[in-house]
């Protein structure tokens, strides 16, 4: 099933048909499919929506660079079209960055948050990163010169950006550097729903410091650290995510 607002399209699945809704935002990229244990365990009680994020999976690549800002207006416009109300949400990495805004900035009613290995806090350079990126701008400016630029333009490239960047279809590059130069560290400590924060202790990509520092600033947090994870700790330990997520959700007597 697709939905469209303004332009931009995002392909959703639906499964259950309960009261109780779950809201599942992926990390970036095609990751939807990710998430069917979760989905297999859950859609019994639940209903679930869970969608590709524009660009990845089965939807259209955006015609315009986004902001992360867009992204999240683009699920409040999802969340009232479909009438989903109070949901709870499960974020992935990206994921956690539309999670994050949803409730500090846009003030979306939210029952409870399930925030596993989520990004959103801007990684400080090294002095290594910093001379890297000084020493990619003046290649790429002596090359502009040259007859075959996008050639040496393209080497570059493959030289100094990162793999994520590569892995990014060009029509998105610019959204993604809008993406990761956004630091939403600020609003971490305007998240009002209840939070728990799942992680891998051994994750390179959003490092466990980060979720400490998160878990430090949402009032009503728990942090629940795996010790031999990495990035993708729900896959690596299916059962026993969905049995804290279990616990954490289920309405108290």
């Amino acid at each position: 099933m697709y939905f469209n607002s303004k332009g931009l399209s995002i392909y959703y699945e639906k499964y259950g048909d309960k009261k109780e809704t779950m809201l599942i935002l992926p990390g970036w990229g095609n990751t939807r499919n990710t998430f069917n244990n979760i989905i297999n365990f859950f859609k019994d009680n639940y209903t679930i929506y869970i969608i590709d994020y524009p660009g990845f999976g089965n939807s259209k690549i955006p015609k315009v660079e986004l902001t992360i800002y867009d992204y999240t207006e683009l699920i409040i416009a999802f969340m009232s079209k479909l009438k989903i109300k109070d949901p709870i949400i499960i974020a992935h990495s990206f994921g956690g960055r539309i999670a994050n805004l949803l409730s500090s900035k846009y003030k979306i009613p939210i029952n409870k948050m399930v925030l596993i290995d989520i990004a959103g806090i801007k990684p400080k350079k090294t002095l290594k990163q910093y001379l890297k990126t000084k020493l990619y701008k003046l290649l790429k400016k002596i090359t502009s010169h040259l007859k075959n630029k996008e050639k040496y333009h393209k080497k570059l490239l493959n030289i100094f950006a990162s793999d994520d960047y590569k892995e990014v279809p060009k029509e998105m590059r610019n959204t993604f550097k809008n993406i990761v130069n956004e630091d939403l560290l600020p609003y971490f400590k305007n998240i009002t729903s209840e939070c728990l924060l799942i992680w891998g202790k051994l994750d390179d990509a959003t490092p466990l410091s980060d979720g400490q520092k998160i878990n430090n600033l949402i009032k009503d947090s728990a942090l629940i650290v795996y010790p031999k994870s990495r990035h993708f700790s729900y896959l690596e330990y299916p059962y026993l995510t969905n049995q804290i997520i279990y616990e954490f959700i289920k309405v108290k007597d």
